[in-house]
């Protein structure tokens, strides 16, 4: 039996990978919002200095590798592998992000947990040896992402009180087998779980399921209890879809408390920059991620973290034809160094 595995979809990592450097980079409305001062970098405007939103994608993401990489003082050639992912078909964000650099990829898609996705295949990786050096890497942008998933920003349409704003950001995590900084301990890859929503513009409250599904069984793999985390951290189900995260909960007895929080709800400021629901998109976890929740492990301002990343896995066509959403969740637990 493996030893490494818990229950039916928990692992741990005895070896304790480290997160040894982060870097974030997002756009103008992102640095306006309540982490604005963390970023590493605030673009000023969402072309980034490019012809188009993709490719200003594309160079958020490559921004964002760059500067982990200058914090962690390696170079590309010391990095033994590459998981990244966006919201953009085919992942090319990702892809034309990493040409040219020699450094071998994989991507994913996991939608809006795709940094989530990353950080447990890197943390695997490198407890069992397969690399020493290893980076997450994942991106959104909000013109892209409307253009391809609802409508051109030109059209003008109206917003349901349940849309969330995509972020435009990215945030990279490099994972080594040794070396100073917040530690893996443990992750949870998530189900499949669909709940008949196929309203895009309410992707909350399709994903809310997933992710009690997924922190209900990491719980229950590894025995503890939610009081075992000084911060359980979703991301991104915005302000309904945690809302119903936490009625889920409330249903089986389990109260999370002022100890849970969602990385949609900690980018924007709901009150006064228009998000409706809170953030969304595969940058927004990671930037949060990179900006804030590590930074506060490494400064002793938690103790432990457990980060889940939800993702709605639908696609244009998807929509186009009415079908529901699936979504998925997985978590990864992080320890202060």
């Amino acid at each position: 039996m493996n030893s490494y595995r818990r229950g039916k979809q928990s692992i741990v990592f005895p070896n304790k990978p480290v997160i040894t450097a982060w870097a974030s980079v997002v756009g103008k409305k992102e640095g306006e919002g309540p982490l604005g001062s963390a970023f590493d970098l605030v673009i000023p405007d969402g072309k980034y200095g490019e012809k188009t939103w993709e490719q200003a994608e594309t160079k958020l993401q490559r921004t964002a590798l760059d500067l982990a990489l200058e914090k962690g003082r390696l170079g590309h050639s010391r990095l033994d592998l590459v998981l990244s992912g966006d919201l953009l078909n085919q992942c090319v964000g990702s892809s034309y992000a990493l040409r040219r650099t020699g450094v071998p990829a994989l991507g994913l898609y996991g939608a809006c947990s795709t940094m989530a996705e990353g950080l447990l295949l890197a943390g695997a990786a490198a407890n069992a040896g397969y690399v020493n050096h290893a980076a997450a890497l994942s991106s959104s942008h909000f013109a892209a992402a409307e253009r391809q998933y609802r409508f051109p920003l030109a059209y003008g349409g109206q917003r349901t009180p349940t849309a969330q704003w995509t972020v435009t950001g990215a945030g990279a995590v490099l994972v080594s087998r040794t070396g100073k900084g917040p530690r893996l301990t443990a992750a949870t890859v998530g189900t499949v779980e669909d709940k008949g929503i196929a309203d895009a513009n309410n992707m909350g409250a399709a994903m809310a399921w997933a992710a009690c599904r997924s922190i209900s069984a990491h719980l229950e793999d590894l025995g503890l209890t939610p009081e075992a985390y000084d911060l359980i951290v979703t991301g991104d189900l915005g302000k309904l879809g945690s809302d119903i995260l936490r009625e889920c909960f409330g249903g089986e007895g389990i109260e999370l408390g002022e100890r849970y929080t969602d990385c949609g709800l900690r980018i924007f400021d709901r009150q006064t920059q228009d998000v409706h629901c809170g953030g969304s998109g595969a940058g927004c976890s990671a930037a949060v991620l990179a900006a804030e929740l590590l930074p506060g492990l490494a400064a002793g301002r938690w103790r432990r973290i457990l980060f889940c990343g939800t993702g709605a896995l639908l696609s244009p066509t998807t929509v186009q034809q009415k079908r529901s959403i699936p979504a998925i969740c997985h978590c990864v637990s992080i320890e202060a160094p």
